[in-house]
């Protein structure tokens, strides 16, 4: 199941709306065949890896990271490929709680005949699957906010430079996270401040994230990377009902009206707009405003930080806006789940509690 779970991995950001699963086929102690949900969604992990076992699936055993799916989509149900391939024994991670799989994929093959152990390595399935999980039960995707900045927590200096605080080995592995999520998302302001292009870049990968720009107004020129670059890449703009977005979708952006509280964009629906046209992880990249508004919201499911060796001081600009906390308690908490050194700086990886 280990391996099940790395070969599902290698799925992320690629597969989207469907989940990264992996399966291995097991045949008198030996592996007769291995697949992972292809990019788009399709082929499903098990009839890959039934392909590869060939024959020698007959009376074997499949790890599978997910309950196999039991409902007729775009592919047949993989739960009657497994029946259909001779399996005689089907371990699975997790439950699929769709309401189109939700327990019928376990009792397909056990009406089948097969014997269905489930629960093992249940909670790192979970993990790897929350982006798919959230998005069935709670309507929205899976958040990874990422921070760079100073040892003193500034972006950037009272003048507005900001390249580079991290140095070239945070930013490669920056690029590995955002390849590893469907969609990629920032504020007007670092649109403006930036010009960024949002892409996976050094990586030799084929398939880009989805960059978004959350902004009310969006009053931002379409004249930079993102607007240049939307028919190639796709942009999707998270906006106020009241913005004026004829210049980026002439240029082939994505409009998506969202829901204004605050004088913001309501993050929340922001989330729910993501999760309806099929993303399970999004990467945040800022700005201040932006990830301040889903810390407050409560929509951070991960935080990445990198710390760079140096100090701005007060002048500097806040790796986040102001969040109105008066009292310790009601700070949004995280549980430290990983550090790391990455060249002369070091990532903080945090989840939520």
């Amino acid at each position: 199941m280990t391996l099940a779970l790395a070969l599902g991995r290698r799925g992320m950001g690629r597969v989207w709306p469907n989940p990264a699963v992996g399966c291995v086929i097991v045949k008198d102690g030996q592996i007769v065949g291995r697949g992972w949900t292809a990019d788009g969604g399709r082929p499903h992990a098990e009839p890959r890896a039934l392909a590869q076992a060939g024959a020698a699936a007959q009376g074997a055993t499949a790890y599978v990271t997910l309950e196999p799916c039991a409902h007729h989509g775009q592919t047949p149900p993989c739960a009657q490929a497994l029946v259909a391939a001779g399996i005689a024994r089907v371990v699975i991670a997790a439950d699929d709680p769709d309401a189109r799989v939700a327990g019928r994929g376990i009792a397909m093959l056990r009406d089948a005949g097969i014997s269905v152990d489930s629960g093992v390595c249940a909670a790192e399935a979970v993990r790897d699957h929350a982006g798919f999980l959230l998005r069935v039960t709670q309507g929205r995707p899976f958040v990874t906010l990422k921070l760079a900045g100073t040892l003193d927590g500034r972006i950037a200096t009272a003048t507005g430079e900001s390249q580079w605080i991290t140095g070239p080995e945070a930013r490669r592995a920056v690029h590995m996270m955002r390849a590893r999520h469907d969609a990629v998302m920032v504020g007007a302001g670092t649109v403006r401040a930036d010009d960024p292009s949002l892409t996976v870049r050094g990586m030799g990968i084929d398939r880009q994230p989805v960059r978004v720009v959350v902004s009310r107004a969006m009053k931002i020129a379409a004249t930079g990377q993102l607007a240049q670059s939307a028919r190639d890449v796709p942009v999707w703009l998270c906006h106020g009902p009241e913005a004026d977005v004829t210049d980026w979708t002439a240029k082939g952006a994505v409009s998506l009206p969202c829901d204004v509280a605050s004088g913001q964009v309501a993050p929340q629906g922001v989330m729910r707009a993501l999760a309806e046209r099929g993303i399970t992880r999004v990467f945040c990249e800022g700005g201040g405003m932006l990830a301040a508004s889903l810390l407050s919201a409560g929509l951070v499911d991960q935080l990445v930080v990198y710390t760079a060796g140096a100090a701005i001081g007060a002048e500097g600009t806040p790796m986040l806006a102001a969040m109105g906390i008066d009292r310790l308690d009601s700070a949004p908490r995280f549980a430290l789940d990983q550090v790391t050194p990455i060249g002369n700086d070091i990532c903080h990886i945090w989840r939520r509690i």
